[in-house]
C-alpha cells in the first residue's frame, strides 16, 4: 500500500512593487556593455522593495493571497516557517510578524501554530518544506497544513559586482496531504562542507568570492547528484520534464545544468548516442594525473555544449525554468522556488500535460550546502497555477530611473536614516509603518 502523497499543495508569489532596469538604466551609468548584463548575466529587470515594504510585507501579501485563493483560515495552519536571510531581528523570527500581520485581517489567529524561522543562505526554502515534509510524515499535524515563506530582500552594497544580480521577493508555499501542485520524493541527495563563498558576519550587506563561490555551487550541486543517485538510483536525461536550479543569476545556471547533464548523461544511451560527434567522457582512468583528466573533462564540456542534443535538452529542460528570474533578479531563499513556479507556467503556457512527470530540483545556498530531490507533478497543477499572476505584478512595477534607486536603496540600507516618498500607492496589502516603543517594525493593512 503506497503511502498518501505529501507536498507542495499551492503556490504564491509577491514581487517588490520597483523595477530597475539593467540594459538601459544601470549599465549607461557604470559606462558598462548592456550585453554584460544580458547576455552575461542572463538578467533584464531587478524587483526592489518600494519604502513601506520589506521581508514582512512582502511575505504576509504572498501568504495572504494563497491563503485566499485556497479558502485556508488560520485555524488549517499548524506550523509557519519562514525561510531569510534579510532577518533583522537576532531573536524574534520573522514568521510571529507575518503571523501578527495576517491576524489583522482573519477572525481566527495562528497562537496554536508552531512557528519558526530558517536560516542557511539560500537553501533553507527547500530546508523549510523538508521540516513540513517531515512534520506531515511524523503524524504531528493534526490534519492541518504548514505554511511555508521564502522572503528576501537581496540587496548589496553599491558598486559591489553582486549589485546586478538584486532582486526582492516572497515565494508562499502551502505543504499538505495530496497536494495540487507537486509531491515530494523521499529520497534526497545533499553536498555540504565548510566554505566562505558568500557570508554576512554581523553585516546587511555580503561579503563575496565570486570566482571562488561559482566553484562551490558546482561542486555541492555535484555532491549533492551523486548522493541523491546512492539512494533514487541512477539519472538520465529523459526522467525528468524539468530541471528547475537555485538561480543567483541565469547565467550560472548555464553552468551548473552543463555539469548535470554531462553526469546524468554518462554510462546512458545517451552518452554512446553523442559518441560519434564528441567522443566519449573521458574517465579519470584513462590519465595519469588528476590536472590532465580535468583538461579533458573541460575540453569535452567545451564540445557537448555546443551539440544539438544539449541544446535541446537545454532548451526544453532548464531554459523555462529561468523566465521569471531574467525579469525579477535573485531572490535568494526564495530563488529555486521562483524557478519551479517558473516551469510550471511555461507548461501551462504551452498547453503541456505534465502530471505524472518529474521534476529535479536543485536547491542550494552559500556557506555551502546543496539539495537535490525529485518532484512528481499532480493532476491539479494547472488549476493551482493557473490564478498566479506573475505578469500582472511585474508589469505593474514602477520603472525606477537611476537616481530613485540609488534613494531606494539607500532607504533599505540599515546604516542609513532617511526618509523618501513611495513610489507606489499601496492598495489591499500590507505596509510597513514604522518603529515600536521596543525598536520593533510595525505594520498594518491597507484595503
Amino acid at each position: 500500500m503506497s503511502e498518501t502523497p505529501v507536498g507542495i499543495d499551492g503556490i504564491e508569489l509577491w514581487s517588490g512593487k520597483l523595477r530597475l532596469d539593467l540594459p538601459n538604466t544601470f549599465a549607461p551609468v557604470r559606462d558598462e556593455d548592456p550585453a554584460k548584463y544580458t547576455k552575461g548575466l542572463g538578467v533584464e529587470h531587478s524587483s526592489l522593495p518600494d519604502v513601506y515594504e520589506d521581508i514582512v510585507t512582502m511575505g504576509a501579501n504572498a501568504a495572504k493571497q494563497l491563503l485566499d485563493r485556497k479558502g485556508l483560515t488560520p485555524n488549517d495552519i499548524g506550523r509557519i516557517d519562514v525561510a531569510t536571510e534579510s532577518a533583522f531581528d537576532n531573536s524574534k523570527p520573522v514568521s510571529t510578524y507575518i503571523a501578527g500581520c495576517l491576524e489583522e485581517v482573519y477572525e481566527e489567529d495562528f497562537h496554536h501554530a508552531n512557528k519558526g524561522e530558517r536560516k542557511f543562505a539560500c537553501v533553507s526554502g527547500t530546508q523549510s518544506i523538508d521540516d513540513a515534509y517531515n512534520w506531515i510524515r511524523a503524524g504531528r499535524h493534526r490534519g492541518r497544513a504548514a505554511l511555508v515563506i521564502a522572503t528576501d530582500t537581496a540587496l548589496y552594497e553599491r558598486g559591489d559586482p553582486g549589485e546586478a544580480t538584486q532582486g526582492a521577493g516572497a515565494v508562499a508555499m502551502i505543504i499538505d496531504t495530496d497536494p495540487d501542485v507537486v509531491a515530494l520524493s523521499t529520497e534526497q541527495g545533499f553536498g555540504s562542507a565548510d566554505e566562505t563563498d558568500f557570508l554576512k558576519p554581523n553585516q546587511q550587506f555580503p561579503s563575496v568570492d565570486g570566482k571562488r563561490s561559482m566553484q562551490v555551487y558546482l561542486a555541492r550541486m555535484r555532491e549533492a547528484l551523486q548522493d541523491y543517485e546512492s539512494v533514487a538510483g541512477d539519472t538520465h536525461p529523459d526522467d525528468f520534464a524539468y530541471v528547475p536550479f537555485h538561480t543567483p543569476f541565469p547565467g550560472m545556471v548555464r553552468k551548473a545544468a552543463l555539469l548535470g547533464f554531462r553526469h546524468i548523461s554518462r554510462d546512458t544511451d545517451a552518452e554512446s548516442a553523442l559518441a560519434s560527434e564528441i567522443g566519449n567522457q573521458p574517465r579519470e582512468s584513462e590519465f595519469v594525473s588528476r590536472e590532465a583528466y580535468e583538461e579533458a573533462i573541460r575540453e569535452y564540456m567545451d564540445e557537448l555544449k555546443e551539440t544539438d542534443t544539449y541544446r535541446e535538452w537545454y532548451d526544453d529542460a532548464i531554459d523555462p525554468t529561468v523566465d521569471v528570474a531574467r525579469m525579477v533578479g535573485n531572490w535568494y531563499t526564495g530563488s529555486v522556488h521562483v524557478a519551479r513556479l517558473s516551469t510550471l507556467i511555461a507548461a501551462a503556457d504551452m498547453n503541456r500535460d505534465l502530471a505524472g512527470e518529474k521534476l529535479l530540483l536543485a536547491s542550494y545556498g552559500s556557506g555551502a550546502q546543496a539539495e537535490i530531490h525529485a518532484e512528481t507533478v499532480q493532476s491539479g497543477w494547472r488549476e493551482a497555477i493557473t490564478p498566479v499572476n506573475i505578469d500582472e505584478q511585474l508589469e505593474a512595477r514602477y520603472d525606477l530611473s537611476f537616481e530613485e534607486y540609488e534613494r531606494v536603496h539607500d532607504v533599505h540600507n540599515h546604516e542609513k536614516d532617511i526618509e523618501v516618498e513611495a513610489f507606489t500607492t499601496p492598495e489591499a496589502e500590507f505596509v510597513f509603518t514604522g518603529w515600536g516603543r521596543m525598536s520593533e517594525r510595525r505594520y498594518e493593512y491597507i484595503e
